[in-house]
């Protein structure tokens, strides 16, 4: 059982779409799925948002300054930052690509690690409740 237990938190520091139904798989009840999963994702929101800022201090001592690109057509991550913020890369990020990632281009951005590490934890708490409830109630229609 203990297995179980640590192999939902250890899929969910890096993916919750993985852990979720990996907890379904091994047959855990829906609320310690969310529980597992919820830790394992503030896990790796607070490895990757602390980690990351001594790993950007690290690599920032041998940057040397250079002119930057100006690219003509911002990217998807760009437009959401540019039209919601914080909040957005932290909720819709943690949605869509997973917390560490947000948190990785939050460091880019230059964004407060507190505020990143706040919305980047709402935001698995959120993903973990909604796709625990699916998988729950999914598997209640079978």
């Amino acid at each position: 059982m203990i297995y179980k237990i640590l192999t939902v938190i250890g899929l969910a520091t890096f993916e919750i779409y993985a852990a979720i139904p990996a907890g379904f798989a091994f047959q855990l009840n829906p609320i310690s799925i969310f529980l597992y999963s919820v830790l394992g994702g503030l896990i790796g929101v607070f490895v990757a948002a602390y980690f990351g800022d001594i790993i950007k201090k690290w690599i920032s001592t041998f940057k040397k300054n250079k002119v930057e690109k100006v690219a003509k057509e911002p990217g998807f991550v760009l437009k959401i930052w540019q039209k919601y913020g914080v909040i957005g890369l932290g909720l819709l990020g943690t949605m869509t690509v997973g917390a560490p990632i947000s948190i990785g281009i939050g460091v880019g951005f230059n964004v407060p690690t507190n505020k990143m590490v706040f919305w980047c934890s709402l935001g698995v708490l959120l993903r973990c409740g909604l796709f625990t409830a699916i998988g729950h109630f999914g598997l209640q229609l079978i």
